[in-house]
Formats: C-alpha cells, structure tokens, sequence
C-alpha cells in the first residue's frame, strides 16, 4: 500500500526544528509510525517500538543501557509502554543543545501524559494525529487559514473538487483509518470490526483496568449510538449496565485512546445559563458506522442517524485542520437553558464563527436568525454560516453564507 501524504508533516517538522522531542499522539492505526517512518526515511535516525517484547523489558529493566544500544536521532514507537525512558530522554535533552533528538508516538492516555509534563516540560512538543481527513484522501495536505466569508469561500471553490451527497456519505462511512481506504466491504468491515475487539480491547484493559469486556463492548457501542449528542452518563451507563461515574470514567478513557473527541460547551464570563456538559463526536466515523452495525454507506445515507453522522463528519474535518494548520482555535458548541443551540462556534483571532450543520444542499435561511445570541458575548461575532452539501458557496445575509461541506 502506497504512502498517502499527511498535512501533518509540515507542523512536525517545524516542531522538530524547534524542540529537542516531539511526541505524536493519537488512536491505534491512524498512521503515526508510518508517517514517522516515511520523514525519517533517508535519514540517519533509527527506530524502535515498544510493543516488540524484549525492547521493552531492555527499556524498562535498564534504561541506560537501552540508550547506549538506541542512540539518538531515535523513532521511538508506542512510548507510553515504557514510560521509564522520560527520565533519560530529560537527560540526553538537557546535555545537548540539538533539536529533534526523539521522535516518539504514543496514544495520549492519561498516565503517559502525566509522565511526558512532568519529565519532559520545555523539551517536548506535542502533535495529535487523526485518521485521513477528507482532504488528505484527495491528496490535498495544505491547510489554508480558515476563512468562512462569502469571497473567500468563492476563491476557495475555485481550487476544490465539488462533492455530492453519495461522495460525501462514501467517505464518512470509510472513515479515515489508511489500512480501510482501498479495501472492499467485506475487508473494512472485518478490519473494523477486528480493531474493536482486539486493540480498543486490549488497551483498555491494559490502560484503563477494564475487567469487564463485554460491558465495555456494550458502553463502546452505546456511545456510537449517542454521536452527535450531549453527553449523559446515566443513559451510557444504563446501555452498558454500569454506574455513572463508571461511564464518565470510561468515557474519559476513551477519549484519552483517541477514540472519541469531546467537543466543549461554549463559555464567556459575559453569558450565564449556559450548559455544561460536552457533546460526543467519533474520531473516525467508519469506526462509529460500523460499531451501529450501519454496514453499507447507502443504508447510513438514508438512515435515521444520517444528520447525525454529517454533524460527526463536519466537526471533525474541522477539528484535524486546526490541529495541523499554523493557527489555533477553540470550538466548541453553544447551548442555553433555553435550548437554543448552535451547532459549532469557532473562536479564532478574538472572533466568533458560528456555524450550523445540515444535511440537505440548502437548508432554511432562519437557521442563522439564532447566532444573534452571541452578541451578548465580550467577544466580536463575525462571519459564518450553514455548513450543507450545496454545490457551491451561496451568501445568506451580510454576514453568513451556505458553506459546502467540501470546502473544509
């Protein structure tokens, strides 16, 4: 299988050039190593993966020796496995003035996190990885300022392919795992269903301490149930048939693997009634479709979940663009006591871009009547729109616009 280009590479790079260590994060199969693999190519840096048995027993029973067999410019792959190696990785940093002495990948569990802040503060840049973005499977990696007013998003359409309803749910119910994008659907579904049952499994009995499997299936598959929505951990933990502050616990766990991402309410210190509780959203859709047993994108496109899947879909394109661009910004979704919602708010350079998701090529025009709510805020409202599967940019008012789905 032929290495699909990252729009990682550039951010990592950059963050190599700059940092003695840089850690990449992020769930099992979303293509760290290989991508690691592929820069180092050429190169005089040498790999080495915790999950082979003995280096991690040399790594764990003595550390020092490990780095007189293992010198640096090193790859070390699934770090976390052998989290005594921080402290000599601070050491050989502090003795020398290089920058990316250690490239190292690991899945951004809690402990291993714990241990990277504590051993490794200002010497270590950290970098989490998603699966394939829909841009990235077009073999597009650039990552363009965002930009959601109506002349930008005209002059992006210039430069993007157009995308219809089938393409769209094609790629929402592949998912962005690399291993899937060029197997059939016997293959993907086996793959995926494998990836549950063997790697989700094992980490989290190893990781979390899950006693339970067949609850954890059943919380897992609860959750794919859920995408979409806010969170409540009494409707988790009555699927899983466990306790509440088990769901939340499990559920943190999950989103620690990568697994899940947990979109954030919207807060300002100028606005009171506002909820508090995160929304829940799969990293990889393919995974979530098939966790729902949705198994061909034609049943998933027309089911009752569809909308949900579009929403799941457009918030995390979003969220692995901000992740590799040069940029920051915060999302996160707006809800109040009195229930008015707004599906997505992106806060970036002091401004606020709100932004409704819909599936359907052009949905009511009142549907941005709602972002005035946020004009209460101590921070600017500015452009934003309705993201849907238009076949082009269309303006709304002076201020919002129908933004293809595609553009992101």
């Amino acid at each position: 299988m032929s290495y699909i280009p990252r729009a990682a590479e550039r951010k990592f790079l950059r963050m190599s050039g700059f940092f003695k260590a840089v850690l990449v994060t992020g769930a099992r199969q979303v293509g760290k190593t290989t991508m690691l693999r592929h820069l180092a190519a050429g190169s005089s840096r040498s790999y080495v993966s915790m999950d082979d048995a003995d280096e991690r027993e040399l790594a764990r029973s003595d550390p020092k020796l490990f780095f007189q067999v293992h010198k640096p410019p090193l790859l070390i792959d699934e770090v976390q496995r052998a989290p005594e190696l921080f402290e000599p990785i601070k050491v050989i940093c502090d003795q020398s003035e290089e920058t990316g002495l250690f490239w190292l990948t690991g899945s951004e569990h809690y402990e291993m996190m714990r241990n990277v802040r504590e051993s490794l503060a200002g010497r270590v840049g950290i970098m989490h990885l998603y699966g394939l973005s829909a841009r990235e499977k077009r073999g597009d990696t650039s990552t363009p300022p965002f930009a959601c007013d109506y002349a930008s998003l005209v002059e992006a359409a210039g430069h993007s392919t157009p995308m219809d309803i089938h393409a769209v749910f094609a790629d929402i119910w592949q998912g962005g795992m690399p291993a899937v994008q060029h197997a059939d659907q016997d293959m993907r579904r086996a793959y995926l269903s494998s990836y549950a049952d063997t790697y989700l499994l094992s980490d989290a009995v190893r990781e979390g301490g899950i006693k339970d499997e067949d609850k954890f299936l059943r919380f897992l598959k609860a959750c794919a149930a859920l995408t979409g929505e806010m969170v409540s951990y009494t409707t988790l933990a009555e699927a899983a048939g466990i306790t509440a502050p088990t769901a939340k616990e499990w559920l943190y766990l999950l989103a620690g693997m990568g697994i899940i991402y947990l979109l954030p309410p919207f807060a300002n210190n100028a606005m009171k009634r506002l909820v508090r509780m995160p929304k829940l959203y799969f990293c990889d859709t393919g995974l979530c479709a098939n966790l729902s047993m949705w198994l061909t994108e034609e049943t998933l496109q027309v089911g009752a979940a569809s909308g949900h899947y579009f929403e799941n879909y457009v918030v995390m394109e979003l969220v692995k663009r901000f992740s590799y661009a040069s940029s920051n910004a915060r999302l996160s979704y707006y809800r109040d006591s009195n229930k008015k919602e707004i599906d997505l708010v992106v806060e970036e350079d002091g401004l606020l871009h709100p932004l409704e998701i819909k599936k359907g090529a052009s949905p009511s025009k009142q549907e941005v009547n709602k972002f005035s709510v946020l004009d209460k805020a101590t921070l600017q409202r500015s452009s934003g729109g309705i993201v849907c599967l238009a076949d082009k940019p269309m303006p709304i008012d002076k201020q919002n616009s129908y933004i293809p789905c595609w553009l992101l």
